[in-house]
């Protein structure tokens, strides 16, 4: 079993499409899940929903979560505070940017890397260098 990867967006669209593409980056390697979008479908975030996506990927090696703006952070701290003490110390919430710190971690935890070096490599990949930049 590897580390698995929950991606929190206020776009239900933007959060399925980026787990889709960690999926085929890692090809079924490291299980993905997401959370997006409040209730009536416009932008948001649900704590109840981000947990619904900590249970369907949870596992011993532990989930790290990516998410992409401050209230998915705070709706986060919120699902996280609710899961039993066990499970809050195998999952981590990380400040990395959304879209390549979750390629990023995916590509580390599908190496079979433990938690906290999944959590650094995509925390990292906010110092990495632009194209053309």
């Amino acid at each position: 079993m590897t580390v698995s990867l929950v991606v929190v967006s206020h776009s239900r669209r933007l959060a399925e499409g980026l787990a889709e593409l960690v999926e085929q980056v890692v090809q079924g390697r490291v299980r993905v899940a997401f959370s997006g979008g409040a209730e009536d479908g416009r932008l948001g975030t649900s704590a109840a929903d981000i947990r619904r996506a900590l249970d369907e990927v949870d596992g011993p090696d532990g989930v790290l979560v990516l998410m992409d703006l401050g209230s998915a952070v705070m709706s986060a701290e919120v699902a996280l505070e609710e899961l039993p003490e066990e499970r809050r110390r195998r999952t981590r919430l990380v400040d990395a940017p959304v879209v390549e710190g979750a390629v990023a971690a995916a590509v580390e935890a599908s190496l079979g890397s433990e938690l906290d070096a999944v959590a650094r490599v995509a925390e990292q990949a906010r110092s990495q260098p632009k194209l053309g930049g």
